[in-house]
């Protein structure tokens, strides 16, 4: 008993313990659901069944194409807005001014829901994937410019100000006070971005014209009716998701290790 509390008490174990609480509490609400048939049966497979053939298509290879179409979407998206976005938010921020002239615009955009876009740039763009990769780069693009331009708007005037009694230039102060300052508020843009690249793209791929992705997949089993593909797509799809997120976050911990101080 002795040695198993010793074992718990390891930090490394208990935060793999804590990791497991969350899986494990879904499991549970889903086998309840399935068990006491709270949800028609015909519409919700057993999560013991749905794991192990998702298991069997990911071992066969089956999903690897379409996670790969779907994450190679997400990340020419995510870093055509990057591109764009962080130049963008640093000239906005830098001048309240500047950022009030054209602030309608960026939280007008924001605040319209990507998918009310599709129309729009499925005449621009076509039916390709460039259609999907623009409208999810527009975004994502919308997100990290405002984050940037927040964040520059916010930089501590305290670092500031003790970088100019001390005469540095603007350009100096804004290369090394500014720029770090914001990288912060810059990653949470960042997060934020991907987030939603990945739920324009797979929205896109159910409904414009995909012939493969995640999206397509989910779709294309729920048409087929064929639940335990389309359930453990959906998984697969929150994983990814989550694993983005996690990825982020450790960049963001082991490069920005001076958040908040």
């Amino acid at each position: 008993m002795q040695q198993i509390t010793e074992a718990i008490s390891n930090p490394k174990v208990k935060r793999a313990i804590e990791l497991a609480i969350g899986p494990l509490l879904l499991f549970a609400l889903w086998w309840i659901a399935f068990k006491g048939q709270l949800v028609n049966k015909d519409l919700l497979p057993s999560p013991v069944d749905t794991l192990r053939d998702t298991a069997a298509s990911i071992a066969a290879g089956k999903m690897t194409g379409d996670f790969v179409h779907t994450i190679a979407r997400v990340g020419y998206s995510t870093l055509i807005a990057v591109i764009a976005g962080v130049p963008i938010g640093i000239v906005l921020g830098a001048k309240a001014a500047i950022y009030r002239s054209v602030e309608f615009l960026v939280d007008f955009f924001r605040s319209t829901p990507a998918t009310a876009l599709f129309p729009l740039f499925l005449l621009l763009f076509g039916l390709g994937d460039f259609a999907k990769i623009a409208v999810a780069a527009f975004a994502a693009w919308l997100v990290i410019v405002f984050n940037v331009a927040y964040g520059v708007m916010n930089a501590r005037q305290t670092r500031i100000l003790a970088a100019r009694s001390m005469g540095a230039s603007s350009l100096r102060i804004f290369k090394d006070v500014i720029f770090y300052e914001t990288l912060p508020q810059t990653f949470v843009g960042l997060r934020t971005a991907v987030s939603l690249a990945l739920v324009v793209i797979i929205v896109a791929e159910m409904f414009i014209g995909a012939t493969d992705g995640i999206g397509h997949r989910i779709i294309d089993a729920q048409i087929s009716y064929s639940l335990t593909d389309m359930y453990g797509s959906i998984l697969i799809a929150g994983a990814m998701g989550y694993g983005l997120n996690l990825m982020l976050l450790m960049i963001e911990r082991s490069f920005i290790h001076w958040s908040g101080k």
